[in-house]
């Protein structure tokens, strides 16, 4: 649905993105990560035809964004950063706005009732978009990138200054949009990435540093990094134990409310969890449970982004 082939982006003398390439299947919710300044927004930008890329193809549902930007605009949604509107409008005239600059065809008052439904935004559809709470603001730029329901959304920091309960309520609306269409979505938020996407493109200064399924990213941080084990036993004693097995660092975490049984996380450079089992049952002990913890996106992170860097 969306592919980017060694897109390229020069400021002056800053290289803003550099050979570039990706693609994002139909159906996806893909999470756009890294951090501040690292050539994000831009490539959104290029994405919707916002900005000429300085080299490089840009295809968008089997269309050339850059030959044909105005085939491929329709079949984007597009919310920038802060969701700019203007403040003096209401909100069912920006979106008349939005849908007349847009070029979209269908019935004007149909497709805006359709998207304020959608987006909870029936009960403010007369109130001026200034008046409104930073999260019906959000609302308000969401529906008006759905407008003409568009094949693909690209969301650029979408949650940023929203409070707990807005950000998951705004995270709720763009789980219900994804389904039938493909989403892009720029955060430097690792949580936000990690609760609603199933794949991650990382770029870091402007260069493409992993992209693929988050689950498959995960397993190859898992394959060469330190594997973090969770532990519960009835063995109170494990220094023999983890001599025996090798374990670089043992974490105490909490034991039941009977006091029968102890949780721990233990780190080794190998996957040694036959090898502990064994040495506890050896000792006398019972094991209740024992599982590799599977690596947070922010571990997988910095180990892709500290092995990019030069």
């Amino acid at each position: 649905m969306i592919r980017a082939n060694s897109l390229s982006k020069r400021f002056g003398s800053v290289e803003a993105v550099c050979g570039l390439s990706f693609e994002v299947p139909r159906g996806s919710i893909c999470g756009f990560l890294g951090p501040n300044g690292s050539g994000k927004s831009t490539t959104l930008r290029m994405l919707t035809g916002l900005l000429r890329p300085d080299a490089g193809r840009i295809e968008i549902d089997g269309v050339d964004a850059v030959a044909a930007w105005r085939e491929a605009r329709r079949r984007i949604g597009y919310l920038p950063e802060s969701a700019p509107a203007y403040p003096e409008m209401r909100v069912e005239e920006y979106l008349a706005f939005r849908w007349a600059i847009a070029g979209r065809s269908g019935s004007r008052h149909d497709e805006i009732a359709r998207v304020c439904g959608r987006c909870g935004l029936d009960s403010v559809r007369r109130r001026l978009v200034g008046t409104l709470s930073r999260g019906f603001r959000q609302r308000v730029g969401l529906a008006a990138a759905l407008l003409g329901d568009p094949a693909v959304l690209l969301l650029d920091e979408p949650t940023e200054g929203l409070d707990p309960f807005q950000v998951r309520e705004f995270r709720d609306l763009v789980r219900e949009f994804a389904q039938g269409r493909t989403v892009l979505l720029s955060s430097h938020l690792l949580a936000e990435v990690e609760t609603l996407c199933d794949r991650v493109v990382l770029i870091l200064g402007g260069r493409l540093v992993a992209t693929g399924l988050l689950q498959e990213l995960r397993q190859s941080a898992t394959a060469s990094a330190v594997h973090s084990i969770l532990l519960e036993t009835d063995l109170r004693d494990l220094a023999s134990v983890t001599a025996q097995s090798g374990l670089e660092s043992i974490e105490v975490l909490e034991a039941s409310e009977d006091g029968r049984w102890q949780r721990y996380r233990l780190r080794t450079r190998k996957d040694a969890r036959e090898h502990l089992a064994a040495a506890i049952v050896e000792q006398g002990g019972r094991v209740r449970d024992l599982h590799l913890e599977a690596p947070s996106l922010e571990a997988v992170f910095m180990e892709l982004a500290g092995a990019a860097r030069p």
